[in-house]
């Protein structure tokens, strides 16, 4: 599933600068038996299986440095966010360990994660999507990977609000008129407006962040 998306865009860009080392390591690779099993029935009965132990324990261990952070990836994880992005973007090394089937045993969770995230509140297969979330917001954040840092400083979430609406040629369309403001050439009165309109976008749409 990581070939594709991570193989384009901002995240190849950086990965061909070196501004992002990446690598994609598979659980199968630490196990030990015929069939490289990496989940098993949960104790007590109950729908799905569980990943083991074993292998994440090994993996982990042959992986983490004295820097790395161990994060899982799974729906009972905080709810990840822009601010945590940016913390986790100053990190030095980072392992995302993608939960699947019914999750991880417990003994993961309180032995090996520092963090636990998930993208939202849903069901998906496994973590491989919210991995690559994570990596392609996360990317966004190092500095040169847009080319141009103000980016990343100026879209939705970065200041705790959505982001102000934006407009390109025509200056007019089927009717429809940009407003004034942004032809005006006053940099003071276009940042004032821009303010304004993301408070009010915010409002509307996700008055939970302004709480």
């Amino acid at each position: 599933m990581f070939a594709g998306p991570l193989d384009e865009s901002i995240v190849k860009r950086a990965r061909d600068a070196g501004l992002l080392d990446l690598k994609i390591h598979n659980l199968r690779d630490w196990t030990h038996d015929r069939h490289r099993t990496v989940d098993d029935k949960p104790f007590g009965g109950g729908p799905g299986m569980l990943l083991k132990p074993e292998p994440i324990f090994e993996a982990v261990e042959a992986l983490v440095g004295d820097e790395t952070q161990v994060i899982l990836l799974s729906p009972s994880g905080r709810k990840f966010d822009q601010a945590i992005a940016r913390d986790l973007a100053a990190k030095k090394h980072l392992l995302l360990v993608c939960g699947s089937y019914e999750g991880f045993d417990e003994r993961v969770r309180e032995t090996l994660a520092d963090d636990e995230l998930s993208i939202g509140d849903y069901v998906l297969t496994n973590g491989a999507l919210p991995a690559m979330i994570v990596v392609d917001t996360l990317t966004r954040l190092l500095p040169g990977a847009l080319g141009d840092d103000e980016s990343a400083r100026d879209e939705s979430f970065s200041h705790g609000l959505l982001e102000y609406p934006h407009y390109t040629r025509p200056a007019e369309f089927r009717g429809m008129k940009v407003p004034d403001v942004l032809l005006s050439g006053n940099h003071a009165e276009i940042e004032k407006w821009r303010r304004e309109q993301a408070k009010q976008k915010t409002k509307t749409r996700r008055p939970d962040l302004m709480e």
